[in-house]
């Protein structure tokens, strides 16, 4: 008896022909966030390369600073809300070193950073115990008599020749920070292209900077498909839903007052955090107690007519008084929901996923006809099924709210979307009678 497998029901023989197929499942989902990335002036690490840290990375190892160190304070609070943040180390430097006898030691990165190690070698006769200390702290050691036989290490190089002899502490030093220039941050504009993220901070006053901040986001977004924002300070004239503009800083719990500009590292990983179905609006500043400028209710007003993220205080603590960004030139096709962030994270979330979803599964794997259009369209209303699930979007009508058309051309698609994103309550206007 014949058997097998078909495609097509022509088989001319008798006999059991059988398949396996999964039973359909949607690929669409609603794409997680929390990704910020952060430009840092920093005396030591990888330079030109953006470093991923969460909440396993070893800071120390990484960037040559115990992770309370002042260095750190922006990767800190960027750090407070987004789950990642991609470090991009701006400027590189002079590497730090020391030459004791025949063994050079030298710090793996260029920088001031360098300046703080010290290796000690001892023993009364080899192998000798070689120990590298940061800050006099123990991060390495290892054992060997020859220099050809010592290893590097995340912190330090070795070279020379010849057998070891013992050094109650060969210090390094002569390392010096390079300069940060706006090459630097054009450096990291171009690391960001190869990468996925929600937002990145400009921790920086340079009026120069920012402008290309402001350019480089509008280009990823309009240019590129990808719906990213930057966050600046003091630049409510970018005008634009894909910038961020802080007005003011926040003073720290310790005391440490952070600018408007550093504040735009919070900033970038609380938006970065945020979900599509949450608002940053009185959200808190963790670990703020007041704000570094104060402003009347006016000035308020005032700052967010002109599209300004600011912070206000609040019974000991801060909170955001609206999570805004900087457009605010609305027009009839580009009304103010534009200006809201979460709304925008609703947009921006629905073009990255449906757009992840088509080049993945879709794209070239699926016939241009009636058949394959309808499953593509039934993929994009069990999508936006999910939204509407978790509150990001509201009243959705399939048949009425979603068209999947044949283009033009053989090979395009056409998709007609009506949705309604979901803002956060903001404003209560009660009217009490009395009898």
């Amino acid at each position: 008896m014949a058997g097998g497998t078909f495609l097509v029901q022509n088989k001319v023989r008798a006999g059991a022909y059988i398949r396996f197929r999964s039973v359909k499942q949607s690929f669409a989902a609603v794409g997680s966030r929390g990704i910020a990335a952060l430009p840092l002036k920093l005396g030591f690490g990888p330079v030109g390369t953006l470093v991923e840290v969460n909440a396993d990375t070893d800071i120390r190892k990484t960037f040559g600073y115990d992770p309370s160190d002042t260095e750190l304070l922006l990767l800190r609070e960027c750090a407070k809300r987004a789950q990642t943040v991609l470090v991009y180390r701006l400027a590189d430097g002079q590497k730090a070193s020391c030459t004791a006898e025949n063994l050079t030691v030298t710090a793996r990165y260029g920088g001031s950073g360098g300046n703080r190690m010290t290796v000690r070698v001892s023993g009364e006769e080899a192998p000798f115990l070689v120990e590298t200390f940061l800050d006099g702290t123990l991060v390495h050691s290892q054992s060997a008599g020859e220099i050809s036989q010592l290893v590097s290490n995340d912190w330090v190089e070795f070279s020379g020749s010849g057998a070891l002899q013992p050094h109650a502490g060969i210090v390094l030093s002569g390392g010096s920070d390079g300069e940060v220039t706006t090459q630097s941050y054009d450096s990291f504009f171009a690391a960001l292209q190869k990468v996925t993220f929600q937002t990145f901070a400009i921790p920086t006053d340079d009026a120069e900077v920012i402008r290309a901040a402001v350019a480089f986001a509008k280009s990823m977004r309009e240019d590129e498909g990808n719906p990213i924002q930057a966050v600046v300070a003091g630049y409510p004239q970018a005008d634009y839903e894909g910038v961020i503009s802080v007005k003011n800083g926040v003073i720290l719990e310790d005391g440490t007052t952070l600018s408007a500009a550093d504040a735009t590292a919070y900033v970038a990983g609380m938006t970065a955090g945020a979900q599509v179905n949450e608002s940053c609006t009185y959200d808190l500043y963790d670990g703020a107690v007041d704000v570094d400028e104060h402003y009347s209710n006016s000035q308020i007003i005032s700052a967010l007519q002109a599209g300004e993220w600011i912070f206000i205080p609040r019974n000991g603590s801060v909170v955001v008084e609206q999570d805004i960004n900087s457009f605010t030139s609305f027009t009839a096709d580009k009304g103010k929901t534009f200006s809201k962030n979460r709304p925008l994270r609703v947009m921006d979330g629905l073009a990255a996923d449906l757009r992840l979803l088509f080049e993945q599964y879709y794209l070239g794997k699926t016939g241009n006809s009636a058949d394959g259009r309808s499953l593509f369209k039934a993929e994009v209303v069990g999508y936006l099924q999910q939204l509407q699930d978790i509150g990001a979007i509201d009243g959705l009508d399939p048949a009425q709210d979603v068209e999947v058309l044949p283009g033009t051309d053989s090979d395009a698609v056409v998709v007609n979307l009506s949705i309604c994103p979901v803002d956060s309550m903001e404003k209560l206007y009660m009217t009490v009678q009395i009898q």
